[in-house]
């Protein structure tokens, strides 16, 4: 497991972001909400001790058989449990809103956390991979869930613990000082008997969770791939993929079913033990004549109340071990966030630069066994308006994220232009969910593209069909069912042409595309004034690139090499 440093860099962090919540406007919100949950707290123990007295006083009553007493007393209890079920679903209330508005902040400041480049991408590193933490995404939706509300009903607990033992530690005395010592060390001696035999559970359910995760991983995985597996009829080997995940998960937790066997054997001998030791201890009080039998009912429940309020570890162990492995998780996201966003230690530096791509001596290497890429780049090709990067894959997709930014293993320096002057097109298409509209208008030019500009582009490209199907511009769709990967493609050009960036950085664009359709893309971009840097493929067929389009072919070699051609 993913061991954190006790310092600033672990719980530090975390801990500053429950302070920043007390600090912002949710806060601030929450603050008459937690007053109202004290309040509540206060109401239901002075209830608690008042439906004491009267529970004596009406037992007492039925023993010595005063109709009149009793039918007094009983109303009076039937009072005490109405207005204690009104306090209650009041302090149910507070606790889920005050619980929500927790998690409203906390969701909000991870995935802004999150999603800000490039921390998303570097989560994929291989240190932060090796660090152990795993599926950001359920630890951003499930354990901020179960952080919030187990925490504040954590902090009620020991709160209203606090409160418990404050108002029947002078019942239980009143009664017999032997009795409230007994509760005393009954809750001391249960508490370290629990941790004993139950230690175990935290590092069991933190393992659990990742475990859980990485099925439900498998199963997203068949869903999103299940065409290709089908065509290919992989089946064979997802299923027992599927069943590994499936019984690395259930292994871990036949071990954690056991260690609850064993402390279920301790926690529920003890919980009945509860309902003996105070009518064993007053019996003998109440057979001399000191007390009357109320007394007896009644020490049982103050005593009850008392040992719940001492014996929160025994009776919320097995929360607590899950709690505490929620808590651990958080902790390692926070701090990989933290590396994920930290500046790297590799030379490699990204100059932003208006009117130039260059590279000055740059080296990159593979980020997973340090083989050496390109060596000692130095070059301008930002003054040529047709450049093509060709030859090694690895090494142009090292150059073509190394120019993205995303890029670390390395050293020397990229000099390319801001972010809203160029523009980078993978290979795989991709359109963020939403509407067509968002799909081809950058966000930087949201709000300053009219709707009769993007339907001529979209017509342009041939994408009316496309423009029919989606239901207009406006219209939520999920493109990857409702468009083929090449469509998607063509979508992606009339972003760009939307765009109009200084330069644009594409890796193998016209993959899939028959020559007519590429020719057509092509002069639409070169008409448009863009630089174009392509990462491609030289060749004789269609689909490849040839070098009579180009002006300048950059072409890297094997063991880092490289050669540079203008061509006239």
């Amino acid at each position: 497991m993913f061991k954190l440093p006790t310092n600033e860099q672990g719980w530090g962090l975390f801990s500053k972001l429950i302070v920043n919540f007390w600090r912002s406007q949710q806060g601030k919100q929450s603050a008459f909400l937690f007053g109202s949950l004290i309040g509540l707290l206060l109401t239901v123990n002075l209830l608690n001790i008042i439906n004491s007295f009267v529970g004596r006083d009406f037992m007492s009553a039925l023993a010595d058989r005063n109709a009149a007493l009793f039918g007094h007393e009983a109303l009076i209890y039937v009072l005490v449990f109405a207005a204690l079920t009104i306090v209650a679903v009041l302090l149910r209330y507070c606790e889920e809103r005050l619980g929500l508005l927790w998690r409203e902040f906390m969701t909000d400041q991870f995935v802004g956390l999150y999603v800000t480049p490039p921390t998303y991408y570097r989560l994929n590193d291989e240190l932060i991979r090796q660090s152990g933490v795993e599926h950001p995404d359920q630890r951003i939706a499930d354990d901020v869930k179960s952080f919030t509300a187990t925490t504040l009903s954590f902090i009620l607990m020991v709160l209203n613990g606090l409160f418990t033992v404050i108002a029947f530690s002078s019942v239980l005395w009143m009664i017999s000082p032997w009795l409230f010592a007994a509760a005393l060390v009954y809750a001391i001696v249960g508490s370290f008997i629990t941790v004993l035999v139950g230690g175990r559970l935290v590092d069991l359910n933190y393992r659990q969770l990742d475990k859980e995760a990485s099925f439900r991983s498998g199963l997203i995985h068949v869903k999103e791939r299940a065409e290709s597996i089908a065509l290919l009829h992989q089946e064979g080997r997802i299923q027992p993929r599927l069943w590994g995940q499936f019984q690395a998960l259930a292994t871990n937790f036949r071990v954690i079913i056991e260690v609850n066997r064993n402390l279920g054997f301790f926690t529920t001998g003890y919980n009945w033990l509860i309902q003996i030791i105070p009518v064993l201890l007053v019996a003998p009080l109440f057979m001399e004549g000191r007390v009357e039998f109320g007394v007896v009912t009644q020490s049982a429940m103050a005593f009850a109340m008392l040992v719940g309020a001492f014996s929160l570890i025994v009776t919320q162990f097995q929360s607590l071990s899950s709690f505490a492995a929620v808590i651990q998780r958080l902790v390692n996201l926070w701090y990989v966030i933290e590396l994920a966003q930290a500046s790297t230690v590799a030379g490699l530096d990204i100059v932003e630069s208006n009117d130039e791509i260059a590279f000055d001596h740059l080296t990159l290497l593979s980020p997973i066994d340090k083989r050496l890429l390109i060596k000692d780049l130095t070059l301008e090709i930002g003054q040529y308006p047709r450049v093509l990067i060709t030859g090694n894959d690895a090494a142009r997709d090292a150059l073509f994220k190394a120019m993205a930014g995303l890029y670390d293993a390395g050293s020397g320096m990229v000099r390319r232009p801001p972010l809203d002057q160029i523009l980078f097109l993978p290979e795989r298409p991709y359109l963020p969910p939403g509407s067509l509209r968002d799909a081809v208008i950058p966000l930087f030019k949201d709000g300053h593209v009219r709707d009769k500009e993007v339907r001529d582009v979209l017509l342009l490209l041939g994408l009316g069909e496309v423009l029919k199907r989606a239901g207009g511009l406006d219209v939520e769709q999920e493109w990857d069912a409702l468009l083929s990967a090449h469509e998607q493609r063509i979508v992606s050009f009339a972003r760009i042409l939307l765009a109009e960036p200084r330069y644009v950085v594409m890796a193998n664009p016209y993959r899939d595309m028959d020559h007519e359709t590429r020719t057509k893309v092509f002069s639409l971009l070169l008409k448009r004034k863009m630089s174009l840097v392509t990462m491609g493929h030289l060749g004789r067929r269609d689909q490849d690139d040839h070098a009579s389009d180009y002006d300048a072919i950059l072409e890297l070699t094997d063991n880092g090499e490289w050669n540079w051609q203008i061509r006239g």
